[in-house]
């Protein structure tokens, strides 16, 4: 069996308050639903670049490649419906919460109380269950 397998990276950005970052998406899959930043990881670019680029793309707050520490791997072969997709998800913690500027695929993105998240798309919830 011949799998093509899509490397990406996610970011779970939190800040003082027990607040996370998510984008509500703007396309399929999940098109509407609430997510963690992140994207395709592009040629030449390693896992933590991807990371710092497409939080910056996604929702314009930027942090330094050295700010993110990795949280795991998630490789479940049925995660995105799309394909396999693997992803390297990392997380960093501002010292206040950034306003966030929707950007890129991201239709909004706000802070949410991690008590309070909304429906997660993809396994978003299992990578946040995992900090």
């Amino acid at each position: 069996m011949n799998e093509t397998i899509r490397y990406t990276a996610d970011v779970v950005l939190l800040a003082p308050g027990g607040h996370v970052l998510l984008i509500e998406r703007d396309w399929p899959p999940f098109e509407g639903r609430w997510a963690l930043p992140g994207g395709h990881v592009d040629a030449g670019e390693t896992s933590r670049a991807a990371a710092v680029r497409e939080l910056a793309e996604e929702t314009g707050i930027r942090v330094t490649a050295d700010a993110l520490r990795q949280v795991g791997v998630f490789d479940a072969p049925r995660r995105d419906p799309r394909g396999r997709y693997v992803t390297v998800a990392y997380t960093a913690t501002l010292p206040a919460p950034a306003q966030p500027v929707a950007g890129d695929d991201a239709r909004t993105a706000r802070w949410w109380p991690l008590s309070g998240l909304p429906s997660l798309a993809f396994d978003h919830a299992h990578i946040l269950n995992t900090l």
